[in-house]
């Protein structure tokens, strides 16, 4: 790890207010951890599902619980409201739009600066060819996988079904010039940051010298609903859409779980994943807040009931997910979501219904 990479990741340590007894096993090679002896040391609790379970490269406390069920009532007035505060926030965090490029540049000057510091892992994947035969359809049986190459086809496969599904609104989705309302203008920046995301999902790709990746569409009859489903009616698809943002988040904070265990020995390409993966969490935190304002009592009531199905029939789709996952703690923690499980870093480069804060 070089001089800039440590200052960082100490640096980082330190906003957190973690003492030397706390760093991960990378620092600890690197610095003398004298002062974990000289005071003791307090335990920091974590929820058994939360971001931070196991996540030595990134630690950060939790803070106290403050917020309800993203399932809590609230009234249209200020469901209404809640969309202006949005759109303030997504304003203040992406910057201005670039559609040409479908990106954000705030997003686009991010992305500049992990590409202008490259971390590569040191302990390539065995046989790379087996997952260039894999990661777009599996041709074997996938308990013959290594963890690596099993973890890097399901994440690829997972991505896969977000850039298809963002490719096929785009043409349906008024331009910021043509945009009448503020959710018309929300939805243009909302595929906009999903475009960056599979930037960043590349970029993870790369840091494991996976650099022949190709975003693949899906097959015909997959490719269909996709694009019909953002022509439905609100009602019909409101609650849909928003168990598909809850889905996602809950899928994130799992693989945030797994990357401990499957890149146990890679520190540095570790903390690189997390670093560019919580990225994507922080918009999908939102993105959950925001979809959750399209919703009245029947919508969520509706939504909720969607939750079971949608993530099984999901993960039936990807046969590396039964591997890597328990399906029904996936099923229990989306429905029980609430922000109080997220770092105080992340929210606060999110944001929040207010319906849902304490």
């Amino acid at each position: 790890m070089g001089p800039s990479r440590l200052r960082r990741v100490q640096d980082g340590l330190r906003r957190e207010g973690y003492r030397c007894g706390h760093c991960s096993p990378l620092l600890r090679r690197q610095r003398s951890c004298r002062s974990a002896a000289a005071e003791p040391q307090t335990e920091t609790r974590f929820p058994s599902w939360d971001i931070r379970q196991g996540a030595r490269d990134y630690p950060v406390p939790v803070q106290a619980p403050s917020y309800r069920s993203i399932f809590s009532p609230s009234r249209g007035r200020e469901r209404i409201d809640n969309f202006d505060g949005y759109w303030a926030y997504t304003l203040q965090r992406d910057g201005e739009i670039l559609e040409e490029e479908k990106d954000l540049i705030k997003k686009k000057d991010l992305m500049a600066r992990y590409q202008a510091d490259p971390v590569r892992s040191r302990d390539p994947l065995p046989n790379p060819e087996l997952f260039y035969r894999n990661y777009v359809r599996m041709q074997v049986d996938p308990r013959t996988l290594n963890r690596k190459t099993l973890f890097l086809t399901f994440l690829y496969k997972f991505a896969r079904h977000e850039w298809v599904g963002i490719s096929a609104a785009w043409e349906g989705t008024p331009s910021i010039a043509e945009s009448k309302t503020t959710n018309e203008k929300i939805s243009r920046y909302h595929l906009c940051e999903e475009f960056c995301h599979v930037r960043l999902f590349h970029e993870i790709f790369r840091t494991f010298h996976l650099d022949r990746v190709e975003w693949v569409p899906l097959g015909k009859w997959m490719g269909r609903i996709y694009r019909v489903f953002p022509s439905f009616p609100g009602a019909i698809m409101s609650p849909p859409a928003f168990v598909t943002e809850l889905m996602g988040l809950t899928f994130y904070l799992h693989i945030d779980r797994l990357l401990d265990e499957v890149f146990a020995t890679e520190p540095e390409a570790r903390f690189r994943v997390r670093e560019l993966l919580r990225e994507v969490i922080a918009d999908e935190l939102a993105h959950v807040g925001q979809r959750r304002n399209f919703l009245g009592p029947i919508g969520v009531r509706a939504a909720r009931w969607m939750v079971a199905p949608m993530i099984r029939m999901f993960c039936h789709d990807l046969p590396e997910a039964k591997y890597l996952f328990d399906i029904d703690r996936l099923v229990q923690d989306a429905l029980a979501f609430d922000y109080s499980t997220i770092s105080s870093d992340i929210l606060s480069h999110s944001w929040v219904p207010s319906y849902c804060k304490g």
